[in-house]
């Protein structure tokens, strides 16, 4: 995996991560085509690795730490609004010579890729939209996340502490989950007094607040390219909301995985793969016909 540091808007130092090298095989002159994926609210990269690993067999695979969020930077005061986690994105794509992207997000990475996909249709090919809603959230949503930050029992001793944590003893977990307490255990960090975020919750409070309060229908239906709206059965986003997003959306389509929550590509990897790799491989095809010279 490679580093590659991003200059985001405001000048805001953002950490990108490839991958895997370029596939091999294609002819001189080819390239591979762009993958962007966007990690949702307290996310990192890191957690597109096993989705990367598959993705790089045909693509160019890149993951962003979002601002204040991974390795990149977490300005104080931000901003953390709607319009910057969206130019970030276009100036990683732009920075990264990404285009014609697909566009892979979870959660707020999702909610980022449309409104990019709304904003600068030129950038992006597809896009696939991972188990975010459209409808507004509301205030008493906003006061459920607050309210559950206050019963993080910070600092964790362990990273076992952690995992078990997240994974059995959250109220907001009903049943055992190790997939949830694997997935909040890659972004902690060890401090002097334990294990603690490597983000900051005022930060994604803030974050959060930028789109909780708002409909987000008018920015999908901009969307031109093709869209992929992909929810787990136990997740966020319910049927009827999803279906109703793709039949917004000019090119959407729709998919499901079994036994999977909202953290669907981590809860059950094999079936999100059986779900995107069939949209994302109508593309790749499509890459043939945008082959530009490779930079010497």
């Amino acid at each position: 995996m490679r580093r590659i540091d991003v200059t985001g808007t405001g000048g805001v130092r953002l950490a990108a991560w490839e991958f895997a090298d370029p596939p091999k095989g294609r002819a001189e002159g080819e390239r591979a085509p762009g993958v962007l994926l966007l990690h949702g609210l307290m996310g990192r990269a890191a957690h597109w690795a096993p989705t990367a690993r598959w993705l790089a067999e045909r693509h160019r695979a890149v993951g962003l730490d979002q601002r204040g969020h991974g390795r990149s930077d977490k300005p104080a005061e931000g901003p953390y609004t709607r319009d910057a986690y969206v130019a970030d994105a276009e100036a990683a794509i732009e920075q990264l010579g990404l285009a014609p992207v697909t566009l892979v997000g979870h959660s707020m990475g999702a909610l980022t890729a449309w409104q990019l996909a709304a904003k600068r249709p030129d950038l992006v090919r597809a896009l696939v939209i991972c188990d975010m809603r459209a409808s507004a959230l509301g205030a008493a949503s906003q006061r459920e996340w607050e309210d559950w930050f206050k019963t993080w029992p910070v600092p964790f001793a362990t990273l076992s502490d952690v995992r078990k944590w997240f994974g059995e003893d959250d109220p907001w977990v009903e049943r055992p989950n190790p997939a949830r307490g694997e997935f909040f255990a890659e972004v902690m960090a060890e401090r002097a007094d334990g294990w603690r975020p490597v983000f900051s919750r005022r930060q994604m409070l803030q974050s959060r607040a930028t789109w909780v309060f708002d409909a987000h229908w008018d920015e999908l239906a901009q969307v031109r390219c093709p869209t992929l709206v992909l929810r787990g059965l136990d997740g966020e986003l319910g049927r009827a909301e999803a279906q109703e997003m793709v039949r917004v959306l000019p090119r959407g389509q729709y998919a499901e995985v079994a036994d999977a929550g909202h953290l669907v590509h981590y809860d059950q990897p094999e079936g999100w793969r059986a779900a995107v790799e069939p949209f994302l491989e109508q593309f790749a095809e499509d890459s043939q016909d945008d082959r530009e010279p490779v930079p010497s």
